[in-house]
């Protein structure tokens, strides 16, 4: 499945919100498009989800054969994660809150032992009643990506930019990688000091590249760790076979030593006591 947007662009108010651009973002894949707070994350990631209309371009949803440009199809199969200003959580919910309410989004169970079984998978009991705002910023974009990840129609996931609340930008890409690696495609937006933080070969931006629209500066299809593999034992060789019937054809003219030994034993004390 692939989501394909040809000559995008949304315009603003003043000025566009996003300039034309193209970008395909396939199931397995994870792709870092970088630019400066402000220009264009936002209107990228409700537009390649069908969540707003583009001012001009295409966005088309294409599994095999089949595409559709229909908005409904396209938010149907993708999530979109802690957006500015549109879906990021209440700063003073907790974590138990925002599990709550993400799960029931994505059409699951949701009452107080639904939310606490889901926070257990997730390694995160200890944190329930810690308010949202206060996670580690890697956490939180585990958090909510996993929340995102819940429902089950959804097939492509959008980080917009993670590196606004802090921490190692190699967290959140291994966040972002491991959800591509078990089949989602994702989309991570992040400013380009994050991108270069990441090894990404990107001139800083300063004048007029700070108003550049969303680049496209990594694409990778991660694969997760193979599961060791058990090697069976060795069959015997003959020689071994040799060894092990040498030491049973031994042990068994051992027993019969100690038995005729026993016996003899047995024998000449009857003797004596007659």
């Amino acid at each position: 499945m692939r989501i394909s947007l040809r000559g995008v662009s949304v315009q603003g108010r003043r000025e566009p919100a996003l300039e034309p651009m193209d970008l395909d973002l396939s199931t397995g894949e994870c792709v870092l498009v970088a630019a400066e707070p402000g220009h264009g994350h936002t209107a990228l990631a409700l537009v390649a989800t069908g969540r707003l209309r583009p001012f001009a371009g295409t966005v088309e949803l294409v599994e095999g054969h089949r595409a559709t440009r229909s908005s409904r199809a396209l938010r149907a199969v993708t999530a979109v994660v802690d957006v500015p200003g549109v879906n990021e959580p209440e700063e003073a919910l907790t974590v138990a809150d925002v599990v709550a309410e993400g799960l029931a989004l994505a059409r699951r169970r949701s009452l107080p032992p639904d939310v606490s079984r889901w926070l257990a998978d997730q390694d995160l009991a200890d944190e329930r009643r810690r308010r949202v705002d206060q996670l580690p910023g890697v956490l939180r974009t585990s958090l909510l990506a996993e929340l995102a990840a819940a429902d089950r129609d959804v097939r492509f996931v959008v980080l917009t930019v993670p590196d606004r609340h802090g921490g190692d930008p190699w967290g959140w890409w291994s966040v972002a990688e491991t959800l591509a690696a078990t089949g989602y495609g994702v989309l991570v937006q992040c400013t380009r000091s994050s991108a270069r933080d990441l090894g990404v070969d990107l001139p800083p931006a300063r004048g007029r590249t700070m108003h550049d629209p969303p680049l496209e500066v990594l694409r990778t299809r991660p694969e997760l760790p193979a599961a060791p593999v058990e090697v069976p034992p060795d069959p015997p060789s003959d020689d071994d076979a040799d060894a092990e019937t040498a030491a049973a054809t031994e042990a068994d003219v051992e027993a019969g030593t100690e038995e005729d030994t026993q016996a003899d034993a047995e024998a000449e004390t009857e003797e004596t006591t007659r």
